[in-house]
């Protein structure tokens, strides 16, 4: 697929190093200029555009293959053609890696001088599977709502981004730090696109993930720690139990020593805006048929932590909770396994120049005060290497649903809360 002026968008794009901490420590006023600037592009924010190409990226699968390989129809490829065609003819430089065969990471650049400020805009192109979503791929418009899979989870926050990058290419804006709009591969799974970023870039200064936050303005979220409790016994023929060992029992055990967990993370230090860390048993396996008595069982736990919380600690909670189990049962063996999650914790400062524009941008859209929040689940954010707050058009509860839909009037909001970012930041 060839870009405009015969450029392969494919090429793979040239970043600087991450900046220095102290160019994002400052939030410009904007003086009469960059707010007649703002307050007329902001005016030219298009519904329909936003909204035609929201369409056309639902009607492009996108599914997360998940744990399978990736195949057409279930990976980020074809989206990420798309994307890069549609950045390119907006008069980005756009480029791609692969974060896995068939999975790329996609980038398109707005050039402003390289000693300002740089802002990136960023999100997944993947989405959740489809099973049970009566045609997931049809977008339909009705009450002022989009529907289809990944509409607000979060293609979106992708089209707010073009829309943004629009309005810049039709106002000829100069501007004087650089905008990198940015989309990434599998956010759904293991998040190996967003890591893939954090190691290789590109690198900015702050960045905004349009995740479905209802426009909340969010520089914090707890991180994902998950991972097996694995129990052992003597398998014997079930009509001997007293022979045996039953894993399960121990298990029951486990389950139990961990019932008030979440009464103990309660009465802990809470994080400002994420509150207190929660423990949550998710998925148990163990036996092979029922004449026979377990010698196997497993627990996978999810243990949403704070950015203050160590991984080294959660595991130190478990093992004091499960050591005593020994001393009523001398059989009694446990493993904890290597991390099946481990998603790190986000905390951005509420005075971070990018979270009080869109708290200010929000403040005037809405005409209601707004404060910075705590996105409820993780995301991309703390992997990117860059300063990041999530706010973005949808709600939690329609993504990964089985009717997912987005606002339209939300989309446009958006747009102009990051438009007023990207004035206030980079102008």
């Amino acid at each position: 697929m060839i870009c405009s002026a015969g450029q392969n968008i494919f090429k793979t794009a040239q970043y600087a190093q991450h900046p220095s901490a102290a160019q994002s420590g400052v939030l410009h006023l904007m003086n009469q200029q960059t707010v007649d600037l703002y307050r007329a592009m902001s005016a030219q924010v298009s519904a329909d555009s936003i909204t035609r190409w929201l369409k056309e990226m639902i009607a492009i699968p996108s599914e997360n293959p998940m744990a399978d390989e990736a195949r057409p129809g279930h990976r980020e490829q074809e989206i990420g053609e798309y994307y890069l065609e549609q950045m390119c003819q907006l008069g980005l430089t756009v480029g791609s890696r692969e974060a896995a065969p068939g999975r790329p990471n996609v980038f398109g650049t707005r050039a402003g001088r390289k000693d300002h400020p740089s802002l990136m805009l960023c999100g997944h192109l993947d989405t959740v599977p489809t099973e049970g979503y009566d045609e997931p791929y049809v977008p339909h418009e009705k009450d002022g709502r989009i529907y289809g899979r990944g509409s607000c989870d979060m293609k979106a926050g992708l089209a707010c981004y073009l829309e943004v990058a629009r309005l810049l290419q039709n106002a000829e804006v100069t501007l004087s730090g650089s905008l990198i709009l940015c989309g990434v591969a599998d956010e759904e799974w293991q998040m190996i696109g967003s890591r893939e970023i954090g190691r290789n870039g590109p690198f900015a200064d702050q960045c905004i993930i349009g995740e479905p936050s209802d426009l909340a303005v969010c520089p914090a979220h707890k991180g994902q720690y998950g991972f097996f409790i694995r129990t052992f016994g003597k398998a014997v023929h079930s009509s001997i139990p007293e022979q045996g060992e039953n894993a399960i029992e121990r298990m029951a055990r486990v389950v139990n020593a961990l019932s008030d967990y979440n009464e103990e993370l309660a009465t802990r230090d809470p994080h400002p805006l994420c509150g207190h860390g929660t423990y949550s048993p998710g998925v148990i396996r163990g036996g092979d048929l029922a004449s026979a008595v377990p010698d196997f069982c497993e627990l996978e736990i999810d243990r949403r932590i704070l950015p203050s919380d160590l991984t080294g600690d959660v595991r130190k909670d478990i093992a004091q909770r499960l050591e005593p189990l020994k001393n009523q049962d001398p059989g009694f063996r446990y493993e904890l396994s290597d991390p099946s999650w481990d998603i790190p914790a986000n905390d951005l400062s509420v005075e971070a120049p990018v979270v009080q524009s869109l708290l200010n941008a929000s403040t005037e859209l809405s005409g209601q005060p707004e404060t910075a929040r705590s996105f409820p689940g993780a995301t991309d954010a703390p992997n990117l290497k860059t300063p990041a707050v999530v706010c973005g058009p949808g709600a939690l509860a329609q993504a990964h649903s089985l009717n997912e839909f987005v606002e339209i009037e939300q989309c446009v909001r958006a747009t102009k809360m990051y438009l007023r970012a990207v004035v206030d930041l980079l102008a």
